[in-house]
């Protein structure tokens, strides 16, 4: 498989070097050819040095920046334009995940357009796992998908599908956007359970109240655009 993995990137200094080193290490093994992109959304620390140094000392990193910050939407968007090869993975930057996993999603890509990780037991604090079961509830009665963790930083996918949908959506709603769109065009689509550990560096944004109330706001458009 030829693979374009990237990271939307939010003031994620200290993680940042440690996702790419760890994606290089598992798809250097396990594809002919692959890339990785970092998304820079208008960091304020250091996370574009950083990545600007990582790019330089190997032609299979790239670096895209926001001028601004534009929220996460945003930045998967621009991933998703960015990519270059026949699968597109995604992951947070945040050192949640286990980059080897992926090895759990591949053996579906056969018979699948998106292979979507699902949180086994995740290492978030109450009021976020909270929010997450009624987000996804509400999501499967209002669009009829039955994902079991909906938002969940783990996925890969298609180009070629991707590369169809009208996706619109600027903040933290992309994901579920993303999702929602992708089963309205009959996508293949499979979840497969990953293990998440506990941030160890910087802060999450996903439960800011603006955040919050900006994604209600996008649920309710595409509700009224799919229907």
């Amino acid at each position: 498989m030829n693979i374009s993995a990237f990271f939307p990137a939010f003031n994620e200094e200290g993680n940042i070097e440690g996702a790419v080193r760890a994606a290089i290490d598992v798809l250097s093994t396990r594809c002919e050819r692959f890339e990785v992109i970092i998304v820079d959304d208008g960091s304020r620390d250091g996370t574009a040095e950083v990545a600007a140094r990582l790019a330089a000392s190997d032609e299979r990193v790239r670096l895209v920046r926001h001028a601004a910050n534009r929220g996460y939407g945003a930045a998967l968007r621009t991933g998703f334009a960015a990519a270059r090869y026949d699968w597109i993975f995604f992951s947070d930057a945040d050192l949640q995940f286990d980059l080897r996993e992926i090895d759990r999603l591949l053996p579906a890509a056969a018979t699948s357009d998106f292979v979507i990780g699902y949180r086994i037991k995740r290492r978030d604090p109450f009021p976020r796992r909270l929010n997450a079961v009624l987000w996804n509830r509400l999501v499967r009665r209002w669009f009829g998908v039955r994902a079991r963790d909906i938002d969940c930083a783990f996925k890969m996918m298609r180009r070629s599908v991707v590369a169809t949908l009208p996706l619109q959506s600027e903040g933290a709603f992309l994901s579920t956007e993303l999702l929602c769109r992708a089963a309205a065009v009959g996508a293949r689509i499979t979840q497969v359970g990953v293990t998440h550990y506990p941030r160890q560096w910087g802060e999450q944004t996903g439960a800011n109240l603006r955040v919050v109330l900006r994604a209600f706001r996008e649920l309710w458009r595409l509700r009224r655009a799919l229907r």
